[in-house]
């Protein structure tokens, strides 16, 4: 198998954990075990706890002492590990706390999977940003494999679908040690000054008005980016207590409903080099923000009969909405940022969206649907929840196309490449 193969099994495989359970963990949580919202967000907010520090931890491990491909392996052992254990727990907060200790194996090898690509294709003098598109498709391919087998196999109210994560993650993890080396390329000198002992350097990008703007509005736009994951397959299943929607195909099949929007990732992803080099970064993450509106407001107005139409075109949205932010913003990054602080310049973009984002999104969400959105039967009250969701991403894109100031360079755009 060739470079571009091996890194295309090692994306489809990183994202297949994933969409083993994060969407269907909502049908688990409140379905299986009867738990409370104000709890459920608590469960979405542990990845962004984990993103708070383990991918800047591991990005300043990977840039300093240990391979990048050791590490990942490594983090995806104990990952699996804590996956397989959740079935077991009868308790809301301790299946939290391991949830955390899962989560916090796992977020960082997000960016660790980016940086090992990046380095991998640049090695082997591969146009980063041609190449790497294609290849992360994969992973978007992996994640909607995971959702139809969870579905498809009776899981995704079930504790079976954690067990499907946990077998891939021990996959993977195998998998990754036999990876082409990615050797730390900072391993500083003797005297060096502590901040580059400890590998901080990526945090000089915030001396950057520019890149410190950036990462705040990663961080108000990652507040969004799991609310769909959290909620969006338990709002289709919910339709079932409407007797006309009852035997509906939507409310049967609705983890594979929500899974058109991953199969649209694949298509967006695919069309990111075109417009990053045509756009640029302002322009592809405003596109971004809007998509974010049209995906909570259609979703708000969708039912599984004559407003299906509504259902399936914001699912569409989605690959939009998430691709154009998320692949963008890391291609972004890494034109910002020096070869030697490569790692943990990636784990610090995961921080601030998957992390301080994700944290004040899931509990916040928690917080409101628990207290302003659900009435006196628990039912959740969706149309004001998507609403909300959709005038907040709405605020956002408005600010951002007045405060952030990015004037185009394809050359730039160019340099990724090399």
């Amino acid at each position: 198998m060739g470079i571009k193969g091996r890194l295309t099994l090692l994306n489809f495989l990183q994202f297949f954990i994933w969409g083993a359970w994060l969407i269907t963990i909502a049908n688990y949580w409140f379905g299986n075990k009867g738990w409370s919202p104000q709890e459920f967000g608590a469960v979405f907010s542990t990845m962004g706890i984990a993103s708070l520090f383990m991918p800047t931890l591991t990005g300043i491990i990977a840039d300093r002492w240990i391979n990048a491909e050791r590490l990942y392996g490594i983090l995806h052992l104990f990952g699996g590990a804590a996956l397989l254990y959740l079935p077991q727990i009868d308790s809301p907060t301790v299946f939290i706390s391991v949830i955390l200790l899962a989560m916090m194996c796992y977020m960082p090898t997000i960016a660790l999977m980016n940086s090992i690509s990046y380095s991998v294709l640049k090695n082997n003098n591969y146009d980063v940003i041609k190449v790497f598109p294609p290849i992360r498709v994969w992973g978007t391919i992996g994640f909607i494999a995971a959702m139809w087998i969870t579905n498809l196999s009776g899981s995704k109210a079930t504790a079976d679908q954690f067990y499907i994560g946990a077998v891939a993650s021990f996959l993977l993890a195998i998998y990754s040690f036999t990876m082409p080396q990615c050797k730390p390329q900072n391993k500083g000198s003797k005297g060096a000054p502590l901040v580059e002992v400890l590998g901080l350097n990526a945090f000089k990008l915030f001396k950057n008005y520019k890149m410190a703007l950036f990462f705040v509005f990663s961080m108000l736009l990652g507040a969004a980016l799991q609310l769909t994951n959290m909620y969006g397959d338990r709002f289709l299943s919910e339709f079932e207590k409407i007797p006309e929607y009852a035997d509906s195909f939507v409310i049967k099949y609705s983890t594979i409903i929500m899974s058109i929007s991953q199969i649209s990732e694949t298509l967006f992803i695919l069309a990111i080099p075109f417009f990053l080099k045509k756009f640029g970064i302002k322009k592809v993450m405003l596109m971004s923000m809007i998509a974010w509106v049209l995906r909570f407001g259609l979703f708000a107005f969708g039912d599984p009969a004559g407003g299906l139409w509504m259902i399936i075109l914001s699912c569409i949205i989605y690959g939009m909405a998430f691709d154009f932010f998320n692949i963008s913003g890391s291609l972004f990054v890494e034109t910002q940022c020096d070869s030697n602080i490569r790692s943990s310049a990636q784990g610090l973009f995961m921080m601030m969206t998957n992390g301080f984002g994700a944290i004040v999104g899931s509990w916040v969400s928690g917080i409101i649907i628990g207290e302003f959105f659900t009435n006196s039967t628990g039912d959740f009250i969706w149309m004001d929840i998507w609403n909300t969701f959709a005038i907040y991403s709405l605020v956002i894109a408005i600010f951002f196309a007045i405060l952030f100031k990015h004037k185009h360079d394809p050359k730039q755009v160019e340099n990724i490449a090399h």
